[in-house]
């Protein structure tokens, strides 16, 4: 129903607050039969993280994209609401590994079902996408160890060789590939870089070594100036959880190459 003083663009009711331009659209979602899911995600389904700013993110799940005149809106973007519109076979696979929009996987770790006309599949489907398969995470955790260790490799080998600049930008790129592989070793997805400490000390890793107050410093040096002595005190940490995790052949495969991450 209309929101008083509303604007309509885009066949969106804009309402006066982002409440009340979800309530009208969602309203208007549930009396269409081609809808038959709604999902809320981004920082309005993390406590305490939305601010003035927040805007309301909906993925939008129709039967196919012919079921409604919605999928027209499909990334309509506001400044109180951004849309999703996919189809229910494109959600079964959104985020999912191998997928070009597999960066997307972390929108539904906490997501919420507003409207499920399936009897439960829609949770289903979500409830998948918020942990990593036990497969999935052997594999994710093989994949970005050998890449973090590449990473970190190379950066030393650029301090080893007289290459400082080089070697920052290697530790730089390297840290996303290690935040891959801690939270991968715990069968969960990395979360974006906002959400980092929100997940670290909601839900922690298990070692204190990975709290938030002790991971994110390192991380910030790392990014600062990629100092030799840094990198190998984080590998350090990796190896004996990767190897306590039964990885130890993706590590083994560098042979004496992994002197240099343990020795200056």
């Amino acid at each position: 129903m209309p929101v008083p003083q509303g604007e309509i663009t885009m066949h969106i009711v804009l309402g006066n607050t982002p409440d009340d331009t979800l309530s009208a659209f969602t309203a208007r979602a549930a009396e269409d039969p081609g809808v038959v899911g709604l999902v809320l995600s981004g920082s309005r389904v993390h406590e305490g993280m939305p601010t003035v700013h927040s805007d309301y993110d909906l993925h939008v799940i129709l039967r196919d994209r012919q079921a409604s005149e919605i999928a027209e809106l499909d990334w309509f973007r506001s400044a109180h609401l951004d849309l999703v519109v996919i189809s229910l076979a494109e959600f079964r696979t959104r985020g999912m590994p191998g997928r070009p929009d597999h960066f997307a996987r972390y929108s539904y770790v906490h997501a919420e079902v507003l409207l499920d006309r399936l009897d439960g599949a829609i949770a289903q489907i979500l409830d998948e996408k918020r942990r990593l398969g036990a497969e999935e995470a052997r594999a994710a955790v093989d994949g970005w160890l050998d890449a973090y260790v590449n990473q970190t490799y190379r950066s030393l080998k650029s301090y080893r060789d007289g290459h400082p600049a080089m070697g920052h930008l290697d530790a730089a790129e390297s840290v996303p590939y290690a935040l891959e592989v801690l939270f991968a070793l715990h069968r969960r997805v990395r979360p974006y870089n906002k959400y980092l400490r929100w997940e670290l000390e909601r839900s922690p890793l298990g070692d204190r070594r990975w709290e938030a107050d002790r991971l994110l410093p390192v991380v910030r040096r790392l990014l600062a100036d990629g100092a030799p002595d840094t990198q190998r005190a984080l590998f350090t940490g990796i190896e004996e959880a990767a190897r306590k995790a039964g990885h130890g052949e993706v590590l083994d495969s560098w042979g004496t190459d992994l002197e240099l991450l343990r020795h200056s």
